[in-house]
């Protein structure tokens, strides 16, 4: 069972497969628990800090807990997970300066649920030089060989952060030399629900419905490729919080307004990434919370050459493949195998991270 609590603090996602570590066999049951108005109030105070800040052990107590509560009810329904793999909760992330900090404790956890967990999955990589992050493109390679691509395809992951993972599935180890580029793109999801919860106290917009409304101010949007971030080549990677100039910029616009040029400005920064390419897709597949916003939907399909579907559609779970991607990636650890790459984190070799946590009674 892989578990996920993303930079847009919606909630923890948790999903079962089974796997070998290489290959999917095949998914199960998934469960989605929601951070209430409270709880990611606690979080959002915890945000860009580090582990010695006050508001981290509330803020790590919230996360344990209601993904304690969320795998238990998995593991209830059955069947039990040989393995957890846990990601914790992202509260800073500066891998060239202090690090990255994942919020939660994979050793209670498994003492609470009496089974194996592994966790901390970013600290070696950042370690040996690496990003840190993204972390699923390995798992991006074998959903490839599951849906049978033929032909490179890029997977689009719109959490809080936009990321990319451009995959050749002719080439069969995620790790070797070819198979795989990833990279952050820019903010995704996160500007926008910011703005809605700090303007009119809503999580997020519901399938894009104010932001159609709007008009985005191309000004801004041609200012905002102007950030050093997108001459920057990949693997590169963001905190969430790293464009709030995003949000400094559409200040003194419309409710509506500020949203559609959010849109925008998401899109056009994954067309930036695509440039980094080795080649162009067959097709961008999108997962995460943002395919379900038909506006930033739209905006993709306007400012991208080539077909843009969502995930779902080749039989994919674009809810919870993110969670999907942390019990493959737990298996691999198990097994000793590489997690990350040059060419997916920019780590100086291939390089196996995370910690396995027996439970202690």
């Amino acid at each position: 069972m892989g578990c996920m609590s993303g930079t847009s603090m919606d909630g923890v996602d948790a999903a079962l497969i089974e796997t070998d570590g290489v290959r999917i066999v095949e998914f199960g049951a998934a469960a989605f628990a929601d951070y209430t108005a409270e709880e990611r109030a606690v979080l959002t105070k915890a945000m860009g800090k580090w582990h010695d800040a006050p508001e981290i052990a509330p803020a790590a107590h919230i996360v344990e807990e209601v993904h304690n509560a969320v795998i238990a009810r998995l593991v209830e329904e059955g069947p039990a997970p040989a393995l957890i793999g846990f990601h914790g909760q992202t509260f800073a992330h500066d891998p060239h300066g202090r690090g990255t900090h994942q919020g939660g404790d994979g050793q209670a956890l498994a003492s609470s649920l009496n089974l194996p967990v592994v966790w901390d999955f970013r600290s070696a990589d950042v370690n040996l030089g690496g990003e840190g992050a993204p972390l699923a493109p390995f798992f991006h390679h074998a959903c490839a060989g599951y849906i049978g691509a033929e032909q490179p395809v890029v997977f689009l992951n719109l959490g809080g952060v936009g990321n990319i993972t451009w995959v050749d599935p002719a080439i069969t180890a995620p790790e070797a030399p070819g198979a795989c580029l990833a990279f952050d793109t820019g903010p995704a999801n996160a500007p926008m629900n910011d703005l809605m919860q700090m303007r009119l106290g809503k999580s997020h917009d519901e399938d894009g419905i104010l932001a159609r409304s709007g008009v985005a101010d191309e000004k801004i949007v041609s200012d905002f490729l102007d950030h050093p971030y997108f001459l920057k080549m990949p693997p590169k990677s963001l905190d969430r919080n790293d464009f709030q100039n995003l949000s400094d910029m559409a200040s003194h616009l419309s409710d509506a307004d500020a949203l559609r040029t959010m849109t925008a400005c998401i899109a056009v920064a994954v067309a930036q990434g695509l440039k980094h390419c080795p080649s162009s897709p067959s097709r961008v597949l999108v997962t995460g919370g943002g395919r379900h916003n038909a506006t930033l939907m739209n905006e993709l399909r306007h400012r991208l050459s080539g077909p843009v579907e969502d995930i779902d559609t080749t039989g994919l779970d674009g809810d919870m493949l993110e969670a999907q991607a942390f019990a493959y990636l737990a298996v691999r650890v198990a097994k000793g195998l590489p997690t990350s790459a040059p060419t997916t984190t920019g780590v100086a070799a291939a390089v196996g991270g995370g910690t396995v946590s027996e439970p202690i009674i």
